[in-house]
């Protein structure tokens, strides 16, 4: 009786919290996702805009990421460094990150004070000041990020290096933060036009979350962001296409720096589609069933347990992308076994599995594992938020998001062997071996 009545509960949370959810669009076009959970007074307000490293000029590469830091420096109305102290002041907390694909600013402050953060953040959205010696200062913070996070580290260094080799024409094949010479040369004039050229009501999404209902955060926004007029030189996303990739790519690095070796091969992948998300389902069960668990995976039984040739496996899939994503598998050798027998054993366990298909219980396992993973993700505000302004800003719709559990569990042994059979192809993929170099 207890398992019959927690099935029923699982059945009935996701429609109960896709209850709680609106969507409405401004007149001047900025969307805008509203998550109502009443069991804190606290909200997450984001603002996300549809542009990251990905919509970069030839050349200026670091633009997208060098303006996230720079969106902290101030208004015409607020000094440098104003906006972070007064959400600090009001007890709250605030951060933005950069990606391919989007820039996304965010608060989680008490929910009596969302109209307070509204109003700051509708300020930069179309007033932004970039004063001179605060952009050169923001230059020099850029660029010693990416000195401790890139050049400082062989794994960045190497991380950089394969994804340069696996989109040779696409941007996806640029770094986020940026190569370093091209970050050498930007200046606040690139900023400016960056933001000119896509920050505005009509290219971004506002998502709330927490003690909130629709209706009040719609009269804020109305209030706020509604008078903000559309940028009317936003523009189609438009970006140069890969061609297609038809043999193997590697990339071996070397360095004394290098603790613990490593190999990671990467395979072109697709992403989710909006209204058709079925082989980003499969490809999302596919990883999981490879790596999503040392003692019970495919690769973890046999490279950890079986064969003992390897101290750590990983499989993971990046389901939300504009243009392609990648499907990727990463293997750390055990002491006294080289990358190259690590390979071989990899190999050797994925044609097993491409030979022998899913097993059965281990596929209901992991779905039943998924199911309780997304009930539990409902109590995060935070990553719920996050979840509908990311995939909104790649082209998705609200229905997408609300569908994918059910997406996940409609998933069959046979879409992933299909899925499996499509993407797990080395002339898709780029191999790349991280080794210890000998310091003689």
């Amino acid at each position: 009786m207890l398992r019959i009545a927690l099935s029923l509960i699982l059945l009935a949370l996701p429609a109960a919290a896709a209850d709680r959810v609106t969507g409405f669009t401004l007149a001047n076009g900025l969307q805008a996702v509203v998550i109502e959970d009443p069991r804190a007074p606290a909200v997450v307000h984001m603002v996300w805009y549809r542009v990251g490293s990905a919509d970069e000029p030839p050349g200026k590469s670091g633009i997208a990421h060098y303006l996230e830091h720079l969106m902290f420096k101030g208004t015409d109305t607020m000094a440098p460094g104003e906006f972070s102290a007064r959400i600090e002041a009001q007890g709250g907390t605030d951060n933005a990150f950069t990606s391919w694909d989007y820039t996304a600013y965010h608060q989680r402050i008490a929910a009596d004070r969302l109209g307070i953060v509204m109003a700051m953040e509708a300020d930069r959205m179309a007033n932004l000041a970039i004063p001179e010696d605060e952009a050169r200062t923001e230059l020099s913070v850029v660029l010693e990020e990416r000195n401790q996070r890139v050049d400082a580290t062989p794994g960045g260094v190497f991380g950089e290096q394969r994804r340069a080799v696996q989109f040779l024409n696409h941007p996806y094949g640029r770094p986020i933060i940026g190569w370093r010479h091209e970050i050498e040369g930007l200046t606040p004039d690139d900023a400016r036009a960056f933001y000119a050229a896509h920050y505005g009501p009509n290219n971004a999404i506002l998502v709330v979350a927490g003690d909130v209902t629709a209706d009040a955060v719609r009269r804020l926004a109305e209030e706020h962001y509604g008078p903000i007029p559309p940028n009317p030189r936003i523009a189609p996303r438009v970006r140069p296409a890969e061609p297609p990739q038809m043999a193997e790519r590697r990339v071996l690095m070397a360095d004394v720096r290098v603790g613990e070796p490593y190999l990671v091969r990467s395979y072109l992948a697709p992403p989710r589609r909006a209204g058709d998300q079925a082989q980003a389902a499969a490809l999302t069960v596919l990883a999981e069933l490879l790596g999503g668990s040392p003692a019970t995976s495919v690769l973890g039984r046999a490279l950890m347990h079986d064969a003992r040739v390897a101290v750590q496996v990983d499989a993971f899939y990046d389901a939300t992308a504009l243009d392609e994503s990648t499907f990727t598998l990463a293997v750390v050798p055990a002491e006294g076994v080289t990358l190259a027998e690590a390979e071989a054993a990899l190999d050797a366990a994925l044609a097993q599995f491409m030979a022998g298909g899913v097993d059965q219980a281990a596929f209901d396992r992991i779905l039943r594992q998924m199911r309780a993973a997304e009930i539990y993700a409902r109590d995060n505000i935070g990553r719920l938020a996050r979840r509908y302004g990311e995939a909104l800003a790649v082209g998705l719709t609200l229905d997408d998001v609300q569908g994918w559990p059910a997406a996940l569990q409609a998933v069959t042994p046979a879409d992933v062997m299909r899925s499996a059979r499509e993407v797990l192809d080395l002339r898709r993929a780029v191999t790349g071996h991280l080794d210890r170099k000998d310091a003689s």
